[in-house]
């Protein structure tokens, strides 16, 4: 069996809770529609439980992502592609939080959507760096 190394825990945790973060919305996504039959209190409940577990993913994304940065940052040659996507990343991550909590106070069906729809994105879009960093 290979060994367990903390950057393999490090690693596994930003992996885990952006499996909730993103998949959770993914997720809840597909969910709307089918609770929405039950009303609207259904809806609403399901948002505010996955609310209560994907913002705590969303700050072990933080943290851990802190973590790589600086273990990653002790590993010399990384040219400037690496680092303009790092930031790109960032920026994407910052644009994800921004708009999920803007989904989140949103009183409009159409900003629900629009800030729902954002926050899905830049998640995404945010995986999909994270990815090709780790290229």
């Amino acid at each position: 069996m290979l060994p367990v190394s903390v950057d393999t825990v490090r690693l596994f945790l930003h992996v885990l809770a952006a499996t909730v973060w993103v998949g959770g919305q993914l997720v809840l996504a597909t969910l709307v529609p089918v609770l929405r039959r039950f009303g609207t209190d259904a809806t609403a409940a399901a948002a505010r439980r996955f609310n209560q577990v994907a913002w705590s993913a969303f700050a072990v994304l933080i943290v851990t992502g802190v973590w790589n940065i600086a273990a990653n940052s002790a590993q010399a040659g990384h040219d400037a592609s690496y680092r303009t996507t790092l930031i790109v990343k960032l920026l994407v991550v910052a644009v994800s939080g921004l708009s999920a909590a803007l989904h989140i106070r949103s009183r409009t069906p159409r900003s629900r959507a629009v800030f729902g729809a954002l926050t899905a994105l830049s998640a995404l879009a945010a995986l999909f760096l994270g990815v090709l960093l780790a290229g």
